[in-house]
């Protein structure tokens, strides 16, 4: 195992350790950053033979430099006895799944959970996450401490009640992770997949921990069977190729074969949910040797329950995709058209390029340029900004050629 792997597997371990045993979230978590730096610089001429115990006494020390009253050397002259005490609870239990939760907690803001938990479960740097985000190191240095500060005091214990009740809150910060990581927000590329690969890593860690959990397992399969297309999704220049033009060749079938065999397990338990659907709806895709092989009409069933859980902009946009292969695009349009009235949705890309892609099919050439170009002036993706302008480029002058192109996927 790489060192940079084997300390992003141990940093929560070790943290959650130190938390258990001095309490307080703030300083163990910089003490640990502290300890996994002294780590990626000494370990490449030899790892020890205990890593975690290293980490954990590293950590400790530092936590120890930190504390300046007089109370805490007192408490400095406690922590010098109980390492073994300290290394037998962290080698005994993996709690990482606890950490998990206390980075979710409920005072913290989305952006605050996201950056937690890749800092202190992910064991990225806060230089990673800011370039991630593509903000400022400063400000993601600022965003991480205010929610450790903001979670000071709480103890990483609940009740099950209560972690069941979070429990949801993790998997939707998990699904947030990898959503950026599949299609970055802004930038000059498409993807950040070092987000996604994360992403999977902390769901599958969750998986083991909640086996039972028809939903965790949903998330994971999704995150499979959507990042197995990543290979295909940009050209050799770093533009995109929508699902429909994709060489399905170089999908990931190792992870298509897994996120698979997870949702047909799942899915007969009959406990659905939402993630349970549509990772059942990037299966369908997935096995589809071609895009005209897919078989829309289930595609379109499967939307059609996971809108039963409520009002989703994003699952009725897609949804309309599906009723225009099914139904044909004059339909499509209708719900696009009602869709557009929500203030949410009104100026989405994605809304303006399915619109463009649907006003295309019909023959309205003119209507669907100008909506291919309202879309790239919306959007905050440089790669898909390129694209959508391309298509503008290319209906304007496909009169007498036939029309190709596909909405972004």
């Amino acid at each position: 195992m790489r060192t940079e792997d084997l300390l992003r597997e141990l940093a929560p371990q070790v943290l959650t350790a130190l938390v258990r045993r001095y309490g307080v979230f703030d300083s163990c978590e910089d003490a640990v950053q502290e300890a996994l730096l002294a780590a990626a610089l000494q370990w490449p001429e030899g790892v020890p033979d205990n890593p975690r115990a290293w980490l954990v006494t590293v950590a400790s020390r530092k936590l120890v430099d930190q504390i300046r009253s007089d109370a805490a050397r007192r408490r400095r002259e406690d922590l010098t006895t109980p390492q073994s005490e300290l290394l037998s609870t962290a080698e005994a239990q993996d709690d990482s799944l606890e950490l998990l939760f206390h980075c979710c907690h409920p005072v913290l803001s989305a952006p605050s959970k996201i950056a937690l938990t890749l800092r202190a479960v992910g064991g990225l740097t806060t230089a990673q996450i800011a370039a991630a985000f593509l903000v400022p190191e400063a400000t993601m240095a600022q965003r991480i401490s205010r929610a450790k500060q903001s979670i000071r005091g709480e103890s990483l214990a609940m009740p099950e009640e209560a972690r069941d009740g979070r429990l949801a809150e993790v998997r939707h910060v998990l699904y947030l992770i990898f959503n950026e990581g599949y299609t970055t927000t802004g930038g000059s590329d498409l993807t950040a997949p070092e987000l996604s690969t994360e992403a999977i890593r902390l769901a599958q860690m969750l998986h083991r921990l909640v086996p039972d959990d028809a939903e965790t397992a949903g998330l994971l399969a999704l995150m499979l069977l959507t990042d197995a297309r990543r290979p295909a999704r940009t050209g050799p220049h770093g533009e995109l190729i929508p699902l429909a033009e994709q060489d399905r060749t170089s999908w990931d079938s190792a992870l298509i074969a897994e996120g698979i065999e997870l949702i047909s397990r799942t899915l007969p338990r009959g406990e659905v949910g939402p993630y349970q659907l549509q990772a059942a709806i990037a299966a369908v895709h997935d096995e589809a040797p071609d895009a005209k092989s897919t078989d829309w009409p289930q595609v379109l069933a499967l939307y059609d329950i996971l809108a039963q859980f409520g009002p989703n902009p994003v699952v009725a946009l897609n949804r309309a995709v599906a009723v225009a292969e099914v139904h044909g695009p004059e339909a499509a349009l209708e719900l696009l058209e009602a869709l557009a009235r929500e203030k949410r949705m009104a100026r989405h890309h994605r809304l303006l390029a399915t619109r463009a892609h649907l006003l295309e099919k019909l023959g309205r050439h003119a209507e669907s340029v100008a909506a291919y170009r309202d879309a790239a002036r919306h959007t905050t993706s440089a790669p898909e900004r390129r694209y959508l302008a391309d298509q503008a480029q290319r209906v304007k002058g496909v009169c007498r050629e036939s029309p190709g192109g596909g909405v972004i996927s």
